[in-house]
């Protein structure tokens, strides 16, 4: 590559941040909309269904019909997946492929699969949340909205990281929450650039999700007490249960991914069928645990229920969420997961309170601290668990406990070992696939820090063997750009920024933050 051409493409690095600016609010309008849309056919669709299910109980001759109904309903989503398999699932999975130059996906018609699959699904009442479809959407939206205007490949993945966390936002009125998820998870990079842009976008989606649907929180917690200090062990106890819970939770998903192939007679496109069929036995039997779960949780804290019936409700729907995603059905887990976890917490909570005596302890504040908890034992992203749990609830004076069982929760995954679902659902959805473009044209800029003790610490960057293609133009370090040179000494807390090809950024971006992130003490 010429040194124009660098110096070309240095120069819309450095000059473009007002243009991501109002690209992110572009983006925020436009992928808010759209998932406020979604989420307004799902609500609604569910709701016909819980109500149609009432009717049936009168009108048992219904009942055949609506099976009926229900086996073409998954049959049809069944042929959608197989049509647009990267709609499958939640779409985070898919969405971190994407930002890592690992798959390519065509993104009009993914995004119309998306949301017809995920609003037929979720509406049927299979045990599905519509966060991953949201973020998966709000994605495809930007890239989309990217294309059109023939953005850059760089400007094109930042724009695709807010619409993932326009997506998240407009979901559940949560647009910190957002952005913390779509840089902690999904793109991987705390970059202030990338920041900034996020926030911009989250905050525009979630200004239009609540022109639209309200100020009130998703949960609807009110009066929650708070836990005196020397009842504080509860909260450890409690993030050590729910982070065995959450491992366990991830195994079943897997387990069931890798049953369903082997239940032969079952071919891939009728695998829905399972899930839309038991949804229609539940509907009549256990209405309840149909859906994502939030009415669930909300009935939890407004009419108790009996121990026994919990623990009815917990093992339903944790079978039914794993049949649910098991089958490649578009729909997330984010809400199932919450709804487990609130189980959990509540399950816990009674058993304190017969075990202890005198004052009990207040089953809505168990329930809303083992949400975070399970959350963060699943996904391994604590800061996310936390901050979407207290705008879900509109609650700011629960952060300590809720801080508290997510660190436990967080140790107790680390002590199993266990891999952040998101990063094993990925790999196994590729499994040593690539659908990328061959074209090896495209280039691509990189921005990826270096962390307290790493490799990379301390170092000069001539002194360390980097990755074939892969060019270092800029270090960033506070508010200060460095033009490099091999004398240049790395430290921690800088960012480097880095040029490579399209084709080999999956492979420069694996092998740099593996030595800028891992401490050189492991």
């Amino acid at each position: 590559m010429s040194q124009h051409s660098i110096r070309r493409l240095l120069d819309t690095w450095f000059d473009f941040k007002f243009r991501l600016l109002a690209g992110g609010i572009a983006v925020g309008v436009l992928s808010g909309t759209v998932v406020v849309l979604f989420r307004f056919v799902l609500e609604e669709a569910l709701k016909q269904s819980l109500v149609f299910y009432q009717y049936q109980k009168n009108h048992m001759w219904l009942v055949p019909v609506w099976l009926a109904v229900l086996v073409i309903a998954g049959w049809g989503t069944g042929m959608l997946v197989k049509k647009q398999p990267g709609i499958s699932g939640s779409g985070i999975p898919q969405v971190k492929a994407v930002l890592q130059n690992r798959m390519e996906l065509t993104w009009w018609k993914a995004l119309s699969a998306k949301f017809v699959g995920g609003a037929v699904s979720i509406g049927a009442g299979l045990s599905l949340g519509r966060e991953g479809p949201s973020i998966q959407i709000g994605a495809l939206v930007a890239e989309g909205f990217s294309r059109l205007l023939r953005k850059s490949k760089t400007e094109t993945q930042i724009l695709i990281t807010c619409g993932a966390s326009a997506g998240l936002s407009a979901a559940f009125n949560a647009p910190i929450a957002g952005v913390i998820f779509a840089l902690e998870e999904v793109h991987m990079n705390f970059s202030p650039l990338i920041m900034i842009s996020a926030l911009t976008s989250s905050l525009v989606a979630d200004f239009v999700s609540k022109e639209f649907f309200g100020l009130t929180p998703v949960f609807n917690f009110s009066g929650i007490g708070t836990l005196p200090l020397l009842n504080y062990y509860h909260l450890v106890l409690l993030g050590i249960l729910v982070g065995v819970s959450g491992i366990l939770f991830n195994k079943g998903l897997y387990f069931f991914q890798d049953l369903y192939p082997k239940i032969s007679w079952i071919p891939s496109q009728a695998r829905p069928v399972v899930p839309f069929i038991l949804a229609g036995v539940l509907g009549l039997t256990l209405p309840s645990v149909l859906g994502g779960g939030n009415g669930l949780v909300n009935q939890l804290v407004s009419s108790p229920y009996s121990f026994s019936f919990l623990l009815l409700l917990l093992a339903v729907k944790f079978l039914f969420t794993m049949v649910s995603y098991g089958s490649s059905a578009p729909g997330g887990i984010f809400l199932p997961m919450l709804v487990i976890g609130g189980l959990i917490g509540t399950l816990y909570c009674q058993i304190a309170n017969g075990l202890m005596g005198g004052t009990p302890l207040d089953e809505s504040y168990f329930l809303i601290v083992a949400m975070a908890g399970f959350l963060t034992a699943s996904l391994k992203a604590p800061i996310t668990g936390i901050i979407l749990i207290t705008e879900m609830t509109g609650s700011f004076t629960n952060l300590l406990p809720i801080g508290i069982v997510c660190l436990a929760a967080y140790m107790t995954a680390e002590a199993f070992r266990s891999l952040p679902v998101y990063e094993v659902l990925l790999e196994r959805f590729l499994n040593g696939k690539s659908t990328v473009s061959k074209t090896d044209s495209a280039k691509v800029i990189l921005e990826i820090p270096v962390h307290q003790g790493s490799m990379l610490d301390g170092i000069s960057i001539g002194a360390f063997q980097w990755p074939a293609h892969c060019l270092i133009v800029s270090v960033k370090r506070g508010a200060e750009e460095i033009i490099p040179s091999g004398r240049l000494v790395i430290h921690a807390g800088d960012s480097l920024v880095i040029l490579t090809s399209d084709k080999q950024s999956p492979i420069v971006l694996e092998k740099v933050r593996q030595v800028a992130h891992v401490s050189s003490l492991a």
